[in-house]
């Protein structure tokens, strides 16, 4: 590697970490629950390889209506699924349990919801170019305290590597998904979100990520700011 190279990079990694501590400065200053529509998802999200064809799925989110501290969501999400294909095509049937805090018409109170899903996914991924595309097809029946639902949800995302040199590949990525999600009741339309961040691949097994997130409702919409760890083993 060049010297130039070499500054390239400790550049590129000074702006990561420089653009990582000012967002945790600004913390304080987003912690104002319920004035502001800014929230922040902390997530962890890690596959364990059993063999060629099996693989185990672990989540972890943990939602805020603020920067940290006011729960909104707690999500934990668990499967077990099988490779159609190396690395393309995957089978997976989960389980998931999510407990959600939602605040009362007076907007002082919270009130506890607690549900269990059960669901199917397809995952498709594709090469064009330097361009890793992601298809997700999801399929959940929802329960919900005493009453049952069912959501088809359809994922895609885009993954773009920074342009590195054929010796020193870069190790950040430009990352963004688009998500929508449809009631098999009405009203169909559920939400849809919407996402773009920044990552960074720390080792084969792990990559951090740092994105900002819309997601819309019928009638409203939120805003979050997500932070994401990423693990295979």
């Amino acid at each position: 590697m060049t010297s130039l190279q070499g500054k390239f990079l400790t550049m590129n990694k000074n702006i990561f970490l420089t653009a990582a501590l000012a967002f945790l400065l600004m913390l304080p200053n987003l912690a104002k629950a319920q004035e502001s529509d800014l929230g922040n998802w902390l997530i962890y999200i890690g596959s364990k390889k059993l063999n060629s064809k099996w693989n185990l799925h672990n989540e972890i989110q943990y939602r805020n209506y603020d920067a940290i501290g006011d729960l909104e969501q707690l999500l934990l999400r668990t499967g077990i699924g099988y490779n159609l294909s190396e690395n393309n095509n995957n089978l997976l049937l989960g389980y998931g349990f999510i407990k959600s805090e939602n605040y009362a018409q007076n907007g002082l109170d919270k009130i506890t919801v607690n549900e269990h899903r059960i669901f199917q996914q397809f995952t498709s991924k594709q090469k064009v170019g330097r361009l890793s595309l992601t298809h997700r097809y999801r399929f959940e029946q929802r329960f919900v305290e005493e009453e049952f639902k069912a959501r088809f949800r359809y994922f895609l995302a885009f993954k773009l590597p920074f342009k590195g040199t054929e010796e020193t590949p870069s190790k950040y990525y430009l990352s963004a998904y688009n998500e929508i999600f449809l009631n098999t009741k009405s009203s169909v339309f559920d939400r849809n979100r919407v996402y773009g961040g920044i990552g960074y691949q720390l080792n084969k097994n792990v990559r951090l990520e740092a994105g900002y997130m819309n997601q819309f409702f019928e009638s409203s919409g939120r805003d979050q700011v997500n932070l994401i760890t990423f693990v295979n083993f």
